[in-house]
Order: structure tokens, then sequence, then C-alpha cells
């Protein structure tokens, strides 16, 4: 391990050498759009005359970084978003979404993007920050540096001549809530009539989910980012409570030639409010099909058709990847909900790190600290970042070969101990 600590520590000040990685300000914003853009083949979109209304708008520039060449040429691009992200047990902490990473096609290969990730951590630890987030464009990237899948969602496309609801069987039991509400009435607006409200109901959405990321307002004012966030026309499906407080939305279009009627989220208080949202979209006249975009894995809607097989999930797939900084700080903030006790010995080859910590709980609450016992899980820091939100089994990945597991029982203690008190999500784009 030393001896490729070693050969990593000479990689980057090779590249070290050959170029400048510099932090960005205000002045730098318009050679790091340009610069992503050619790393990815893209032409920018015109802003309005504000600057906004494009998904770069939100850049934070004094947390950016450029690699330049030894001559001044920019050739890379790392952006970092200021959020915060929701553990289980509905604890918010800060974190970054590292977002914008792009080196041009004629520096791949080259050590560029490997450097930038190396000053961005040792950045982020400065900051005094625990872990960090991102989404990947592609899977095979990420993992070298730390990251691991958290959160997973799909599409739901369900026919309209399909989807009519079934009654619930333990409709108002304890055990079973009322699945669609009595009281709640649903309102059709326009992406721009109702602004506030979507901002309102998805940030108290987000601070009961697990995985879900805030959205701050500058996002929402300046339009960066996909519908509903963008300005781009929508039609609003606004559900009120019996008090008339919003409590939920679904922001969706309907085009032709096919007359799908495609939902861009589902933002509900609780499963009934989602139920209401899912019925009004679902009975739309003249569509031939609905098409749920970001659906959570999991969720009771396709148990509560009539028809089981109505709905057709598609395009299941990863969304927010997690890097633990400072594991013990990361594990000791997260919400707990039952006592035991884990050694889980981790490498982090990327940053030349290894540690074994003993995680202990009891009472919801966790007490995490080196040891020099014998380690019950083996594991890298890419996997625990898969297990931290609840959203990956430990035993998925002992079964997938990448976690081991040392003694009897020890991938079973970890499922339960790591679980949370619903399945993560993010639906948040950045």
């Amino acid at each position: 391990m030393a001896g490729h600590h070693e050969s990593w520590c000479r990689y980057f000040e090779e590249a070290a050498a050959a170029m400048k990685i510099r932090s960005t300000t205000d002045q730098d914003f318009d050679v790091f759009v340009d610069t992503l853009h050619a790393a990815f083949g893209r032409l920018p979109e015109t802003p309005n005359k504000d600057g906004g209304g494009v998904w770069w708008s939100a850049f934070e520039m004094d947390r950016n970084l450029l690699a330049m060449t030894a001559d001044g040429r920019p050739v890379g691009t790392a952006g970092a978003y200021s959020f915060e992200l929701t553990l289980p047990g509905e604890t918010l902490v800060p974190t970054t979404g590292v977002t914008a990473v792009g080196v041009l096609p004629s520096h791949r290969r080259q050590g560029v993007l490997s450097a930038m990730m190396q000053r961005q951590l040792a950045q982020l630890r400065a900051r005094g920050e625990f872990l960090s987030v991102l989404l990947a464009s592609e899977a095979t990237i990420y993992g070298r540096f730390g990251y691991g899948p958290a959160t997973y969602t799909q599409r739901l496309t369900v026919p309209r001549h399909r989807a009519a609801l079934a009654l619930p069987r333990a409709r108002g039991t304890a055990e079973a809530p009322a699945t669609g509400s009595d009281t709640g009435t649903i309102e059709v607006l326009r992406r721009a009539e109702c602004g506030e409200i979507l901002e309102e109901v998805y940030d108290r959405y987000r601070r009961a989910q697990p995985g879900a990321l805030s959205r701050p307002h500058r996002w929402w004012a300046s339009g960066a980012g996909q519908p509903p966030i963008s300005s781009a026309p929508r039609y609003v499906a606004v559900h009120r409570d019996s008090d008339g407080t919003p409590d939920g939305y679904a922001s969706y279009s309907a085009g032709e030639p096919d007359y799908t009627l495609t939902v861009d989220e589902t933002i509900a208080a609780d499963d009934a409010v989602f139920t209401d949202l899912a019925r009004f979209v679902l009975e739309h006249d003249l569509v031939t099909q609905v098409v749920f975009k970001h659906f959570p894995p999991g969720h009771p809607l396709r148990w509560q058709f009539a028809d089981f097989r109505a709905g057709e999930v598609s395009g299941d797939t990863d969304w927010l990847w997690v890097r633990l900084l400072d594991i013990p700080r990361a594990l000791t903030t997260r919400g707990w909900f039952m006592d035991g006790e884990l050694v889980l010995d981790v490498e982090d080859p990327f940053l030349g790190e290894h540690g074994r910590y003993l995680l202990t709980v009891r009472d919801s609450k966790a007490d995490c600290g080196p040891t020099d016992r014998e380690p019950d899980l083996s594991l890298d820091v890419s996997d625990l970042g898969s297990i931290y939100l609840g959203g990956t089994a430990p035993s998925t990945l002992v079964r997938a070969g990448h976690i081991r597991a040392h003694r009897p029982g020890a991938a079973t203690l970890a499922d339960a101990l790591f679980r949370a008190e619903r399945s993560p999500h993010c639906l948040h784009w950045f």
C-alpha cells in the first residue's frame, strides 16, 4: 500500500509540474464556462439579460477550480456547490456538491482530472467538511476517487388505459393510513405563477427525506437547473391540505405526437398527497401514457394500481454518489435506529489512507474512533459512501465481492445497523 501511495504522489507531482490548478474568481466566469463546454463538445446556451436561465447560473466562482497549462491555457474545470444534505434521522449537514468536472479532449489521460480531484478534496477538508456528493456522468470515473453510489432513481411509464387505482384494502388503519386524502385540493397553475410555492414545498420535503439536497434560493431565482427549477414552461398541480396550505406538487407537460404526459418530479408531504397527485396526472384527458421521470425505487404506487403490471419501470440508475472525508465524524452525525457494534477496516487508496474504527451505537447515538480490535468488515471508502445513507445494503456489497465480512453475522448486523428510517432519494440535479 505504501508503494502504491508513493507512486500516486509522484504521479501528482509530475502532473502538477506540467500545470497550475488555481481557484477561480468572478472574473474567470466566462473562461470557466467556455472551457467546461469545450470539454464536453457542447456550445453554451444564451443566458437571459440578467445572466440567468441557464443551468450554470448558480456557479459559486469562489469554490471552483481551473487547471492551466504552464503557458496559461485553461484545460480543465472542477466546480463545487454549497448544499445541505439530509442524513438518516432527519439530520441536516452542510455538504459540497461536486460539479462541472471536465478536461479538454487534448489533455485527457495526462493526470489533469486526478490532480484537480486531489486539490478539491484537500480544500474540502480545509473547510472542515466531512463528506461531498456528486452526480456521475459516467459510472466508471468517480469510484477511484472514493465516491460510491448511494441513492437510486428510475422512470415509471403507465399507459393511460391501465392507470386505474384500486381501492385500498386497509384504508385508514394505524398500520396502513389512508392512501388518498379526503380533504385535500389540487389547483393547476403555470410554472411562472407558483415559484414561491415550489420553493417552500420542496424545502419542507427535503428536510425529512434522507438523501435529499437543499435547493438554495439563488437556484430558483436564477432558473438554474432542470424543470421545475428552470423557467421552462410547465403546468404545476399544486396540492393543498384542508387548511389551504400547499403540501405537494407535480410539475408536468404533455406533448405531441404521442400525447405523453411527462412528470418532471412529484413532491409530497406524505404518501396520501403523492397518491392524490399521481391520480390527478394519471386521469388526465387526451394523453396515451404518463411518465414519471424521477420515481423512487420501492415506492408503493405500483401496488396501488388495479393492474399490478400497469407500471413499467425503466432507466433504473444511480443518482447521488457520496464520499466520506472524516469517517468518525460522518458516522457519529447521522441517525441510527438500533444498537450494535461494528469494527470497520477502511482503505482510502486515492488519499493513501487507512483506518480501523470501532462504531458503537447506543440509544440512537453513535460513537466512533480508532481501534486495534479485529475487524468485522473490510471495505473501501467508496463502499462506505454507498452504504452511508442506508440505500445500499452492506450484504449486497459482500455478495458482490467488494466488502469482506470477517465473521458470520457481520453483514447481517451491518444491514440492520445502517438502514435508514426510509429509503434515501435525491431529486436534485446539479
